[in-house]
Order: C-alpha cells, then sequence, then structure tokens
C-alpha cells in the first residue's frame, strides 16, 4: 500500500506508517536508556529522509541528502547499536538496497606492505555496498608521523567511494571525539563529505544501573535490592578508574557476576536447587569485584 496521492497531495502520516520507521524509533525509545540527545538527532534525520521521499514522489527538485555520518563518543555509549538501527531506517526509506551494517576497524582497511591496503579496502567496500559501513575508531586510519603507514591510502580510497558512489553506500565514522574532531581537521575533504555528526554523551550512573537492571533480566536473572545497590557503588567506583567503557564496563561486571553466583551455588550446594538459587544475583556476586579492592 503506498501514500495517497491526490491533487498533488500526499498522506504524512500514512506514508509514515508504510516505511514502519515508526516503530523502529520507538524501539530506540524503549530500549535504550538515556541518549535524549542521540534519539532527537536520528528523528530529525529521519524526517529529513521522509519529506525528501516524499518531495521525490511529487516530481519537485530533491538532491540526494548527504548520509555520511560521525557517531562520537566514548566506548560503550550505544554507537554500533544505534548504527544498527540507522541501517534499518536508511532500507525502509530506500536509500539503502540492504540494511545491513558492517563494522570494521584499522586493521581491517589497512595493510602492512606496499599494495596491500587497496584490495584490503575494496575488499571490505565491496561487502558493504547495498548497506552502511561503521568504521570505529576511525582516528587510527590516519598517522602523519609514519611514513611508511598505508591509512592514507584507505582514506583515498573511501572518499573516492562517498563520493562517486554515495547512492549505494553510507559510512559512518566513530571514535572519542576529541580525536575524532583533529581527524576531521586533518582531513578536510574527508569532513565535508560528512554532513550528519550525532555526539553520544556518557551515562550517568542512575542510568548506567537501569542498563546493567535491563541486561541482567534480558538473561532471565535478577539482581537483590542490597545487589542493586552494590552495581550502583560498583559503577560509582569503576568510573573513576581507567579505560571505563560505560555499558560495557556493566555488563562485563554482571558477565563477571554470573560467573561468582555459578561458582557460590557449585561450592555451597547441598542437593536440591531452587529456580530462584539459579536466577538470583546477590550484593556478594558483585562486591567481590576486585573494583573495590584495587
Amino acid at each position: 500500500m503506498t501514500a495517497t496521492l491526490t491533487n498533488n497531495q500526499l498522506n504524512l502520516r500514512e506514508e509514515y506508517e508504510n516505511t514502519e520507521i515508526q516503530g523502529i524509533l520507538n524501539i530506540l525509545d524503549s530500549e535504550l536508556i538515556g541518549l535524549t540527545p542521540v534519539k532527537t538527532r536520528i528523528k530529525e534525520i529521519s524526517a529529513l529522509l521522509l519529506v525528501d521521499r516524499l518531495r521525490q514522489k511529487l516530481g519537485l527538485a530533491s538532491s540526494n541528502p548527504g548520509l555520511h555520518m560521525s557517531f562520537t563518543g566514548s566506548p560503550g555509549t550505544g554507537k554500533t547499536t544505534v548504527a544498527l538501527k540507522m541501517a534499518d531506517i536508511l532500507y525502509k526509506l530506500d536509500y539503502c538496497r540492504k540494511g545491513h551494517l558492517l563494522t570494521v576497524t584499522r586493521d581491517d582497511l589497512v595493510g602492512q606492505y606496499i599494495g596491500h591496503t587497496a584490495p584490503k579496502t575494496k575488499e571490505v567496500l565491496k561487502k558493504a555496498m547495498g548497506g552502511v559501513l561503521f568504521i570505529d575508531e576511525a582516528y587510527y586510519l590516519y598517522k602523519p608521523d609514519n611514513e611508511r603507514d598505508y591509512g592514507a591510502e584507505a582514506i583515498e580510497i573511501l572518499l573516492q567511494v562517498m563520493e562517486n558512489q554515495r547512492d549505494d553506500l553510507v559510512i559512518i565514522f566513530a571514535g572519542y571525539k576529541d580525536r575524532m574532531d583533529k581527524f576531521y581537521e586533518s582531513n578536510p575533504g574527508l569532513s565535508s563529505r560528512i554532513t550528519n555528526h550525532v555526539h553520544f554523551p556518557d551515562y550517568s550512573p542512575e542510568e548506567l544501573l537501569q542498563i546493567g537492571i535491563n541486561m541482567i533480566e534480558e538473561q532471565q536473572y535478577q539482581l537483590t535490592p542490597d545487589a542493586q545497590r552494590a552495581l550502583m557503588d560498583y559503577i560509582r567506583v569503576r568510573m573513576q578508574k581507567p579505560l571505563f567503557a560505560n555499558a560495557r564496563s556493566v555488563r562485563n561486571a554482571l558477565d563477571r557476576a554470573r560467573m561468582r553466583q555459578a561458582n557460590r551455588i557449585f561450592e555451597n550446594n547441598v542437593g536440591v536447587l531452587t529456580k530462584s538459587d539459579l536466577v538470583t544475583i546477590q550484593a556478594d556476586d558483585i562486591l567481590q569485584s576486585r573494583v573495590f579492592t584495587s
């Protein structure tokens, strides 16, 4: 079913529902804790693309809006998750043929000797065509102090594809904001081809606690009230330590808590186990973390 066209009119609500992007945006709202600026920006991009699609249906002049993007923020702030949803949106709105997301890093694109980089980069681009290419920690592509580095060659190939095949591939560059800013300053040709910049803020301790609760419930576990308080204590302490990675660090902590719970059950089991025994994470399962002792 297509949108109703009558006397150069379109039913916006019908078109919106037909594309199914409303469901994707609703999932972003419901499944992602916090990230209000990110959700708002994705909705704005979606609205632009939908209006552009409507203009095309009415035969109005419409140049393909710039789709290449930059996602900046610390690790574990949801960049890859949002990129997956963005690929779905682009597919539903007919801005990409397949809607798949291919995630790569420098090692997937750059070779270690002369003549190696171009084939590697082109092979990645071939796999990504029709979808979205997500380049994590993209600033590692550029190493101006190393004359024998071939990252610049990969960037040149990416630039050509971003310009000449922009109707068949969307590229998202991602990484820490300060490093990405320097990366774009050093590559003005690259920066000029990116029109959508989305920054992912760090989560608050309260948001991370809710993310942790959601994670553990998805795996059919539950935290006792004391365990929830212990997890909040863990988050506050861990945030002050090096290499903190937001939701990723919380996930790692819960994985270790599950392992301690399993060992506790194994060591203390006297025979019969209940369902509650198997699903409950206790405070001590979290408080045994070396974060509290180091």
